[in-house]
This record gives structure tokens, sequence and C-alpha cells, in this order.
């Protein structure tokens, strides 16, 4: 399931920009690529990512994955619920299984983003 109104990149992450701000997560097509999560590194509030950063790792019992700032900014809050329950990210990838929120320091970065459709039509040619 590819949601609308999120902005996508090639890596699997997803963005949705509110304002300032955007919060981050990867896509189902990751989670289900990665089966049962299993454990989420999650970045430090405070820190500053640049576009395409490593910015959090997600585990699973097939493997562990890094998870890259769409866009640069500073992390100004975790999904704190992933620490105990990251199986969230299976359960529902694009709500309570986001990842964080960064406050946005390189707008143009989102341009550069696909839309639903066009990763849709990514996801054909993998």
């Amino acid at each position: 399931m590819v949601a609308e109104g999120l902005l996508y990149t090639k890596e699997h992450e997803w963005i949705k920009i509110e304002g300032d701000n955007a919060i981050v997560g990867i896509t189902d097509h990751a989670q289900e690529m990665l089966g049962e999560i299993t454990y989420a590194e999650l970045p430090k509030i405070g820190r500053k990512l640049e576009t395409g950063a490593e910015m959090a790792v997600v585990e699973s019992s097939k493997a562990a994955s890094d998870v890259f700032a769409p866009v640069g900014g500073e992390v100004v809050e975790i999904n704190q619920a992933l620490e105990t329950k990251p199986e969230l990210i299976n359960e529902d990838c694009y709500k309570s299984g986001w990842i964080c929120k960064l406050k946005i320091s390189d707008k143009d970065a989102a341009k550069k983003l696909m839309s639903a459709k066009e990763y849709e039509e990514y996801l054909k040619g993998l």
C-alpha cells in the first residue's frame, strides 16, 4: 500500500510535510521486505541531518536496514513508542509507526521526492 499525500524516496522512506516540520517513516514496501521488526534505533533529539544522511536503523529477524533523511533538518521529536514496540512499524507504518519529526532546513530536497503515484510506478520497476 502506498499512502496518498506523502512524498517518497527511492530508499523507501516517506515524509509528510506540515509547515516547517516533517514526519518521517519507512514505507509499507520497506517493512514488508524487512519482515517482523524487532528493534528500532532512533535518532537523538537535536541531531542535525543533511539530506540523505543515515537517520535511524530498523532491525528484523532478516536484516538491519538504515533509514535515511529524505530532507535535511533537525530532529525535534522521536516516536518513543518504537523503543518498546518496534512492531508498530509493521502494524501501521504510515500512522503509529512513524520514526521521527524533523524541523526542515533543506526545503528544496522535498522537490526531488516522488508523489504516491510516482512511487507506485517506481515499485513496479523493482
